[in-house]
């Protein structure tokens, strides 16, 4: 009515009132009257806003990938804004004047896309899909950092990437090598698992045979021990036997020079029994053997001296020319030698 007006923003809207060219009225959150035909209002949001985006790529081997995402953002100087852009009201004070306030988002996806695809010129499709950390800290430090948006008063407060997709056709070749490459590892794994199988097989044949071997070892020590055993029975009895022997040696040495002595003495005996005789004899050669021959005789009986004179008479039988004997002479030797 008149012309007068009435605006209430809400606390994430930032409202200017220009009139005349002169800022007469800013703030967030205001609600004041004002002249319609003499005022412009200027609202610019202020609070944080999500824009998605989804846009295909190109990585560094030359594979399509789409990026799906989420920008968020909000304005820190409105002013600066309102100055770039226009965020002029329409006389009905809720409507936007232009479609500068649609444009405000396309921009920062624009700039985003720009800093994606620049990325991943450089990045390979795997490093590409699994690397998406890598690529929002790219993108979000690039968005912070470009001149461009700080320029017009706005705050990157965060990026995200909801997925980074292959094609179809890619999307299908990395399945069936990926699906392979896992086939192939369960194939491993069951050839490590009989591996191990046979391994432990192995290992218990291994700890049988050693189980023989400790067996074997312990017999042969057994053997050993008891061949030693009987060495050392041997080796006494050969001992016993060296000193039976050896005291048979000294025994038989011992008879060997008692028979010595005993020799010796026989022949010291033998010696002096023929000096006595020769002693005797040399006696005897020098006696007249008459003499002897009486002497002898002197000791002999009847028969002995009958036996030598016959003796004498077989010595002289040259000059005997007839000999008798009486019957009684012969029948008395005779009965004498059967007596």
């Amino acid at each position: 009515m008149f012309g007068i007006r009435f605006i209430k923003v809400e606390p994430t809207d930032f409202v200017l009132q220009f009139k005349r060219g002169q800022v007469v009225r800013e703030g967030a959150g205001l609600s004041f009257f004002y002249y319609g035909p003499t005022s412009s209002l200027v609202r610019v949001p202020v609070g944080s806003v999500d824009v998605p985006f989804i846009f295909e790529e190109v990585t560094a081997d030359f594979q399509k990938v789409t990026v799906q995402g989420q920008l968020t953002y909000r304005v820190a100087d409105p002013r600066k804004l309102a100055q770039l852009m226009n965020f002029t009201l329409a006389p009905n004070g809720r409507d936007f004047s232009s479609d500068d306030s649609k444009k405000l988002p396309q921009r920062l996806i624009n700039h985003a896309q720009v800093l994606t695809s620049t990325s991943l010129r450089s990045t390979p499709l795997r490093e590409a899909l699994g690397g998406s950390d890598t690529l929002v800290a790219s993108v979000r430090d690039g968005l912070r950092a470009a001149e461009a948006i700080s320029s017009l008063g706005v705050e990157v407060l965060g990026l995200s990437i909801l997925a980074i997709k292959p094609t179809p056709e890619t999307a299908r070749a990395l399945e069936a090598e990926t699906r392979e490459s896992i086939l192939r590892q369960a194939d491993e794994a069951v050839f490590t698992r009989r591996n191990f199988a046979v391994e432990q097989e192995r290992a218990i044949k291994e700890n049988e045979l050693n189980t023989e071997i400790a067996v074997e070892n312990k017999k042969r020590q057994i053997k050993e021990a008891q061949m030693d055993a009987e060495k050392s029975v041997a080796q006494k009895k050969r001992e016993l036997r060296e000193a039976e022997m050896a005291t048979k040696i000294a025994l038989e040495q011992q008879n060997k020079d008692l028979l010595a002595l005993s020799t010796a003495n026989a022949r010291d005996e033998s010696d002096a029994k023929a000096y006595g005789i020769s002693a005797m004899m040399k006696a005897l050669s020098q006696t007249d053997p008459k003499t002897l021959q009486a002497l002898t005789c002197a000791r002999l009986d009847a028969a002995q001296l009958v036996a030598l004179a016959f003796k004498e008479l077989a010595e002289n039988a040259e000059k005997i020319g007839e000999l008798n004997i009486s019957p009684e002479l012969l029948n008395g030797l005779l009965s004498r030698e059967t007596k």
